[in-house]
C-alpha cells in the first residue's frame, strides 16, 4: 500500500556555527520536517536545545518543526513548545505519568501530539495512548546522543507497530529516529515507518541537500 515517506532532518547532528545554511541545504534536497532533539540533561544524559532555539526556527524555516521532548516532566513544557512554534510535539511515555493530559493539552494547543517508545519499552505501554495521538515515534538508539548504530531488532517492533495501527483503523503515522541511513532506509519504510528521522546521514556528510535527495530516491517505491 502507497503511504507518504517523509525525512525529518535532525539538527542534533548540524553545524550550529551555520545551522541556517544546513537548513536551507535540507530544505533544496526535500525534507518535509525538522526534527529537534530537546534534552534535559536528566531524562537522557545529555543537554541540547530548548525554546528559544525552536521560536527562532520557526521564524526561520517553513518547514513544520518536530518537536522530541526528551525531558523530565513534559507537560510542563509541551504547549510551551507548541506556543514557540512547534506543530508537532513527541513526548516519552516512560517519562510522564499523566501522559493523556499532555497529548490532548498539545492538541488544544494547535500541534499535532505524538507518543515516544525507547528500545526497551514494550508496544504495551502504548496501546491506550494510540487514539490519542497523530504518531508514534518508536526509538532505534538510546536517546541521548546521536550518531550511534541502529538496533536491527527495533524492526519488529516496528512491524508490529504497524499491523496495531491498521487493525484498528487509527490515522497514526509511525516515525523512527537512530541510526538510519542509506543502508538501512528502504528496510525501515518496508517495515512501516513513514517519518524518517536522520541526523548524521544528512547533516554529517557535508551535503545536506544531496543526502536528503538520496534518503528521498530510496523510498520512491514506497511513495
Amino acid at each position: 500500500m502507497n503511504r507518504t515517506v517523509d525525512i525529518a532532518p535532525s539538527i542534533l547532528a548540524a553545524n550550529f556555527s551555520c545551522l541556517g545554511d544546513e537548513i536551507r541545504a535540507a530544505e533544496r534536497g526535500g525534507a518535509a520536517i525538522l526534527h529537534v532533539d530537546v534534552m534535559d540533561g536528566h531524562f537522557v544524559p545529555n543537554i541540547t536545545v530548548g525554546l528559544p532555539v525552536v521560536k527562532s526556527l520557526a521564524s526561520f524555516t517553513k518547514l513544520p518543526i518536530d518537536a522530541h521532548l526528551m525531558i523530565s516532566e513534559p507537560g510542563i513544557y509541551a504547549t510551551q513548545f507548541v506556543e514557540a512554534g512547534a506543530r508537532m510535539v513527541s513526548v516519552h511515555v516512560e517519562t510522564d505519568p499523566n501522559l493523556h493530559r499532555t497529548l490532548t493539552a498539545i492538541r488544544a494547543a494547535g500541534a499535532h501530539p505524538g507518543v515516544v517508545l525507547n528500545p526497551a519499552t514494550p508496544l504495551s505501554s502504548i496501546e491506550e495512548a494510540l487514539q490519542f495521538v497523530d504518531y508514534v515515534l518508536v526509538m532505534s538508539v538510546n536517546p541521548g546522543f546521536g550518531g550511534q548504530k541502529f538496533i536491527p531488532q527495533i524492526l519488529d517492533k516496528v512491524k508490529r507497530l504497524r499491523q496495531l495501527i491498521d487493525q484498528r483503523q487509527l490515522n497514526v503515522r509511525i516515525e523512527i529516529d537512530g541510526g538510519v541511513d542509506r543502508n538501512n532506509i528502504e528496510t525501515v519504510v518496508e517495515a512501516g515507518a513513514e517519518i524518517i528521522v536522520a541526523g548524521s546521514a544528512v547533516f554529517g556528510t557535508g551535503d545536506a541537500e544531496n543526502a536528503v535527495k538520496e534518503l528521498r530516491n530510496a523510498t520512491i517505491q514506497w511513495v
